[in-house]
């Protein structure tokens, strides 16, 4: 596909691009398991999956299987008194029979700083393997008291962390909310799950991916929500304003679109000059990202709502629905008409 999105408006669309448009991702796909203590943080154990599985969504192909192991039994109790019934219990767990890259344990408010020879000698077993560990919440308590956390640095919630400076004086236990440390992986508390598995996809996916599943799982961190965000824009406080007035210019003038020429009037700038800043900041000129802005609300109208395509077509500023569907065509790969029978099917392309 020649001409498709080239703004930061991409990371918003990604999800229901076809597969033939999304990033390449490795061709290996990673097995990560979580174990789960009683009583684990179901908001931590929540963020940190969602953003393993909106990155499957994201992608043509599967990049993560995720699993999940009870400890003690497969069905777990967690802060919120919910039961999640997990693939298998750790004592039935065999790191022999299993392909694991990634193994977390879950911690919470309520699960107790206290081991068991069981837990230990299956965390030891998967460092063997050269398998990856982290901890939610509490959960880096587990593998410092197994000694897999000696010389690393570690993140943990505030409350504990004078505990864990006294009880394992050759971990590093950091301020900050979460940590990647070579092949250890923690973060403080539930809200800080999301970022750690972000930089987990980061690392395996590549920084575009990564933003796009943080635009679809974080959007709604300000106050105010924009129906057409883009992170890396709304949440930068830098952006000259001219950019922003120009920015806002575009939002609000979807259905009788403005001339770039009119546009670069209104802030007191050249064209030139406008150009130069969009290409900067917004990685695109502004006729690309003021088109992509509009398709992006086409999109959403046809996900959303039941309004012909004549009326997506008015109600985006474009001229005739022939020009509206090459557009679309051009950025989507399919037709509005595909796209929503589609999108009403499953969610995305399949």
């Amino acid at each position: 596909m020649k001409d498709k999105f080239c703004s930061l408006l991409k990371n918003k669309n990604m999800a229901y691009l076809p597969p033939e448009q999304t990033l390449a991702v490795p061709a290996k796909v990673k097995t990560v398991v979580f174990l789960l203590m009683e009583n684990f943080s179901m908001m931590a154990f929540t963020g940190a999956v969602d953003a393993l599985v909106t990155t499957n969504l994201m992608n043509a192909t599967t990049t993560y299987n995720i699993r999940v192991v009870g400890n003690g039994s497969a069905a777990v109790q967690s802060d919120l008194g919910i039961e999640i019934n997990a693939d298998a219990s750790l004592a039935d767990f065999d790191l022999s029979n299993e392909k694991v890259d990634v193994l977390i344990v879950c911690g919470g408010l309520r699960v107790k700083a206290q081991s068991s020879a069981l837990v230990r000698n299956k965390l030891r077993k998967a460092d063997s393997h050269g398998v990856v560990l982290g901890g939610l919440w509490n959960g880096a308590y587990f593998l410092a008291d197994a000694g897999l956390l000696s010389g690393y640095q570690c993140a943990y919630h505030p409350d504990g962390r004078a505990m864990m400076a006294e009880e394992f004086q050759d971990v590093t236990i950091s301020a900050r909310s979460y940590v990647v440390d070579r092949k250890r992986l923690s973060c403080a508390g539930a809200s800080s799950s999301l970022s750690l598995m972000l930089e987990v996809v980061r690392a395996d996916c590549g920084d575009q991916v990564a933003s796009a599943v943080e635009e679809m799982l974080s959007c709604d961190k300000e106050i105010e929500l924009p129906d057409i965000s883009t992170i890396n824009v709304d949440q930068n406080h830098t952006l000259p304003e001219t950019l922003k007035t120009a920015l806002q210019l575009m939002k609000n003038n979807i259905e009788e679109p403005l001339s770039i020429v009119e546009i670069a009037n209104w802030v007191g700038i050249s064209r030139r000059q406008l150009e130069r800043l969009f290409c900067h900041y917004i990685v695109a000129s502004p006729s690309r990202y003021y088109m992509e802005l509009r398709l992006t609300r086409a999109r959403q109208l046809l996900q959303q709502t039941n309004k012909p395509i004549a009326e997506v077509t008015v109600a985006t500023g474009f001229v005739s629905v022939s020009h509206f569907r090459n557009c679309f065509y051009q950025l989507f790969g399919v037709s509005p008409g595909q796209f929503r029978k589609s999108f009403q099917k499953g969610g995305r392309f399949l």
